[in-house]
């Protein structure tokens, strides 16, 4: 009889944003007229750029002509778009072999496929509040978990110390949840604390696009010796709106072995296993993206999403409310108001102002008593949530 895998039995019964749906779609139910204002779930709301749908167009077309069809491709990645990847960080200092840059379906698939690389026995240290997928992913490959708590007493971003020792850190900058950044003299000190032991850093920088302060590294390859210890896995899902469209890269240094075992050579015969490439067609609208126009224009739809977060910012300054998050990130961590939990805190919005966010507590352990609002709204909700939010805890 087969054994299915029993650490599945692990997980937490209810992932996150399957109860949030659960609970909006129950109260939807009651009071089918009402408008809720989903300030949860990351997803973006602008369409693609200009630059970007004119190559997909270009590429749909190139389908249709006998010389300029495309089939399989590249399974680590279209050269076209590597080369392009290649140039965007050598723009920011960062010398990177093309043979180093592979391209995925996005980063949340690449999160979970990367453990392929690791044996069970090692085990992986997660600073908490957390990306729930972070800890689900080594839930299922039966991995030993180290959570690390952040606090207000840190602004969420603790440092390497002494019981922090393991095989692989996971760090998120800017941070999902907490929009927290770690600057240039934090992040060298994880680089060097993964270098003393040995550990690899499995580095998600998948809204590195929102970063505008000059002390906050974009890729964790700007930093010495970063390419002895790190894994970068990046998106365009928040880059450029790419949620429904599906693209990412992950970035493995030749320089990154253990025990005389090359990851680069590893992951290129797991990718050349495992999947057949991403389409010609993705991969044509992902290299628009870094074009000049391509770039132009994506960020123009960010500095959307980071006046979403000024009308937030301001809202919270005006009740006096802490929080992090919101300028290097599209995403407010904000302490609830009141002492309130942060389940009772969304019941309390659901009900009260039909707003929606996502409770702290979903993140781990140490997210009990905050909650997290997204920017990616349009504008016209962003606005009204705000107002909303203002009036109802001004009565508070």
């Amino acid at each position: 009889m087969i054994t299915p895998n029993m650490h599945y039995a692990d997980l937490e019964d209810s992932y996150l944003f399957y109860h949030i749906a659960q609970k909006t779609n129950a109260y939807l139910r009651e009071h089918p007229q009402t408008r809720l204002l989903r300030m949860g779930i990351g997803d973006v709301t602008l369409p693609l750029c200009g630059a970007v749908i004119r190559a997909l167009h270009e590429a749909v077309d190139d389908q249709a002509e006998k010389e300029r069809f495309h089939g399989y491709m590249p399974e680590c990645g279209a050269p076209f778009l590597r080369k392009a990847i290649a140039e965007h960080y050598r723009k920011r200092g960062v010398n990177l072999d093309e043979e180093e840059i592979f391209v995925s379906s996005g980063a949340s698939d690449e999160l979970g496929d990367i453990l392929d690389l690791f044996d069970r026995s090692s085990n992986a240290l997660i600073i908490e509040p957390a990306y729930p997928a972070y800890v689900d992913a080594n839930v299922i490959a039966g991995r030993k978990i180290i959570h690390l708590p952040s606090g207000e007493e840190n602004g969420f971003l603790p440092e390497p110390s002494p019981g922090a020792e393991a095989d692989l850190i996971y760090l998120c900058s800017p941070n999902n949840p907490t929009g927290a950044v770690f600057n240039r003299a934090q992040l060298q000190r994880w680089v060097d604390f993964a270098n003393r032991n040995g550990s690899i850093i499995l580095f998600d920088a998948a809204y590195e696009a929102f970063i505008e302060d000059d002390t906050v590294p974009h890729s964790i390859f700007e930093l010495e010796r970063a390419e002895t210890c790190a894994i970068e896995i990046c998106s365009l899902s928040k880059t450029a709106g790419f949620t429904g469209t599906r693209l990412g890269y992950t970035v493995i240094p030749k320089a990154l072995s253990r025990q005389g075992m090359s990851f680069n050579e590893m992951w290129i015969r797991n990718r050349t296993t495992k999947t057949n490439g991403v389409s010609y067609i993705i991969q044509k609208g992902g290299a628009a993206v870094f074009s000049e126009e391509g770039q132009r224009q994506i960020f123009e739809n960010i500095r959307y999403y980071k006046g979403n977060a000024e009308l937030l910012m301001r809202a919270f300054d005006h009740l006096g409310i802490w929080y992090c998050g919101g300028r290097n990130a599209p995403y407010l961590w904000i302490r609830c108001p009141n002492g309130m939990g942060s389940w009772e805190f969304f019941d309390y919005l659901l009900n009260e102002i039909q707003v929606v966010g996502t409770p702290g507590e979903g993140f781990g352990s140490c997210g009990e008593g905050y909650f997290r609002f997204s920017t990616f709204a349009s504008r016209e909700d962003t606005a009204e949530a705000a107002r909303r939010i203002v009036r109802l805890l001004e009565k508070a």
